[in-house]
């Protein structure tokens, strides 16, 4: 039947017929790891072993090497997360730069539905020379750390969550210790040799806000943290702020009530021993005043 109405119908001789469509097959990559070294005496024979993944045949991804920055850009208004399944996790670091614009970001450590027991707003006058760098507390998983650009569209900035090296602080920084009750500020001032500070907030098991601000100048904000944690003992705060330059200052401030006292580490990190000892523009030099009299 469909021979008499190929045959009935001449049109479908002109027909063209569709053209064979090639799609390019898989391509395994093999890689040849360590032999299996048979023991003295046995019959064994001695074969290498592959392993391979599976890469597209036209793809310049797959020419190209892997890139071992985990960076993510964060266009300003988006959100993005990081979630971490295994309960071995107890920290993970958040590292968060730009190419010289601000930064605006909240961060928020999520643990369950509707449960956030620590976020964070973090301000950088210019997160190139002062990247954001913290430590933040993950027991009892699963936790999922959530990083939003509360900025303009025009600010994006690059932000990395890594849970395998976490900076941890040093010995002095454990040791130093200063009681700040509720409502109370303290300041600590640094010389222009120090490239970086290590700030360790904590309490005795009860809620932790604070505000931490870095100064260079009278009333000049360079970098702002405000910061809430549900328990200050189980999730204490640490950070590494960059101070290049001279004139920082750093301000502790606990915005709790009086009923909420916590303890504040602030110590030097980096210190450039090479920084010359020659006066500096702008410095503690002054010129025109009443030096030598």
């Amino acid at each position: 039947m469909y021979l008499s109405l190929l045959l009935a119908s001449p049109a479908l001789w002109l027909a063209p017929a569709a053209p064979a469509v090639r799609l390019a097959t898989p391509m395994m990559q093999l890689r040849e790891q360590q032999q299996v070294v048979a023991p003295v005496g046995s019959t064994q024979v001695q074969t290498p072993s592959f392993s391979g993944r599976v890469v597209p045949t036209k793809s310049s991804a797959a020419k190209a090497p892997a890139s071992t920055d985990s960076a993510i850009l964060v266009q300003g208004g988006s959100l993005r997360t990081w979630s971490y399944q295994s309960p071995s996790v107890d920290q993970v670091e958040v590292d968060l730069s730009t190419e010289g614009r601000p930064l605006d970001a909240d961060i928020e450590l999520w643990h369950g539905p509707d449960n956030t027991p620590c976020k964070m707003r973090v301000y950088v006058e210019n997160g190139e020379v002062r990247p954001f760098r913290a430590v933040i507390e993950t027991p009892r998983g699963p936790n999922t750390v959530a990083i939003r650009n509360i900025g303009q569209l025009e600010f994006p900035f690059a932000a990395k969550v890594n849970a395998a090296m976490v900076v941890q602080p040093s010995a002095e920084c454990l040791a130093s210790s200063q009681t700040i009750q509720g409502g109370a500020l303290r300041t600590y001032p640094f010389e222009s040799p120090v490239d970086s500070v290590q700030i360790l907030l904590k309490t005795d098991g009860r809620p932790l806000n604070a505000r931490i601000e870095l100064l260079q100048g009278p009333n000049n904000n360079k970098q702002v943290i405000e910061l809430y944690t549900e328990d200050g003992r189980d999730r204490p705060f640490f950070c590494i702020l960059e101070t290049p330059g001279s004139g920082n200052v750093v301000r502790c401030v606990n915005t709790a009530p009086v009923e909420f006292p916590m303890t504040a580490s602030v110590v030097a990190d980096k210190i450039n021993h090479n920084m010359g000892s020659e006066a500096v523009l702008g410095g503690d030099v002054v010129i025109g005043g009443d030096i030598g009299w």
